[in-house]
């Protein structure tokens, strides 16, 4: 098993760089198409009545140009500069600049919005980057701290089971890299212990193309609880 600085500035930069270049080389890297975690996040999110949603790890933006071409305002969010300007250019050609906004941020650090001032946040694949277990804890941790009282958080990540998990190379802290990307599988006892400060109201495994899924929906309890 190979070592690696996982938690550190080193990894991150290093991350961030390779998909700096992936973007760059292959504009709309991820296509069109809106995710499946998207479409059930629309459902998901209009039941509860709600109306702005922030998107972490948008990369060029397919999930956030679709919630707001369902209605939704979005802000999107990503630590790849290359990817937020594809999804600026591409919502302005479509006519929804007015719906999205993007920020460059990288989610190791604390979320820009206030305590208790965001209603929904939304993350496709978000968390199965090079994450160490205490970065993934800090994180879900801060979505909690940004959502109000009864505000959801929806998120889809590649599972261990993934068939592509065959092929990375295995490296410490549970990581896994390939071809440059590092990254983590999740199984249900991880999203359980992401869960512990939660209501847990959508488990659910499903297949997206080759990829073998989970889709977590939670649900900030109320204040005091």
């Amino acid at each position: 098993m190979q070592r690696v600085n996982t938690g550190h500035v080193e990894l991150a930069r290093a991350q961030q760089e390779r998909w700096d270049s992936a973007y760059a080389q292959r504009p709309q890297l991820h296509g069109s198409e809106p995710s499946a975690a998207a479409r059930r996040a629309v459902e998901l999110f209009g039941a509860a009545g709600i109306d702005d949603v922030l998107e972490l790890g948008s990369g060029h933006g397919r999930d956030a140009l679709f919630l707001a071409g369902q209605g939704f305002s979005v802000h999107a969010t990503d630590f790849s500069e290359p990817a937020l300007d594809q999804l600026r250019q591409t919502a302005q050609r479509d006519g929804l600049d007015d719906r999205v906004t993007a920020a460059l941020h990288d989610v190791r650090d604390p979320l820009p919005p206030a305590d208790a001032t965001v209603d929904a946040v939304f993350a496709n694949l978000l968390l199965n980057m090079a994450f160490s277990p205490s970065e993934l804890h800090s994180l879900v941790a801060e979505v909690r701290r940004v959502l109000r009282p009864g505000g959801r958080f929806v998120y889809a990540v590649r599972t261990a089971d993934d068939p592509s998990s065959q092929y990375c190379q295995q490296l410490a802290d549970g990581l896994s890299a390939h071809d440059g990307f590092v990254g983590r599988f999740f199984d249900e006892d991880l999203v359980g212990e992401l869960a512990g400060a939660w209501q847990l109201d959508e488990l659910r495994p499903y297949d997206e193309g080759r990829r073998r899924m989970l889709l977590v929906a939670m649900t900030r309890p109320p204040a005091g609880t």
